[in-house]
């Protein structure tokens, strides 16, 4: 007989902050107040900061960039082109609640294990990306 319980690696609180601390400093260095959510490998939030004046709007769409990071272990700017000639996927998969199909999202691997996600919300998402990867780079 089989086991019944299976082990998974998750990102610790202590790394989550680290993350959150190093996308915040890449933040204030462009000039860009952001929304920066972390999630553990189930998609569950860890760790978060809406700095002064990030917008309001960006609360959901930073948490549920690092959602689909974290679900999908790829970056959430890689789902348009995976999707844009597909067009029963384009039309299909966009309506996945909590999916996002541009910017800002990735996944957190420590050792080749997926142990979360980050997802940054408040600019362009090409500065979306920037700060998200800086925080990416802190692991």
């Amino acid at each position: 007989m089989g086991a019944k319980t299976i082990s998974k690696a998750s990102i610790t609180a202590e790394a989550a902050q680290a993350v959150i601390r190093a996308a915040e400093a890449k933040a204030v260095e462009i000039g860009v107040p952001m929304v920066i959510a972390v999630v553990d490998e189930s998609g569950v939030l860890k760790a978060f900061s809406r700095m002064d004046g990030a917008a309001l709007l960006s609360v959901d769409i930073a948490q549920d960039k690092a959602y689909t990071a974290a679900a999908f272990g790829i970056s959430t700017d890689t789902w348009f082109n995976f999707i844009k000639d597909d067009p029963p996927l384009l039309h299909g998969i966009v309506k996945t609640p909590r999916l996002i199909v541009f910017g800002g999202g990735y996944p957190l691997q420590v050792d080749g294990a997926n142990v979360g996600g980050i997802g940054v919300s408040g600019g362009h998402y090409e500065q979306d990306m920037v700060v998200a990867q800086a925080g990416v780079a802190a692991l």
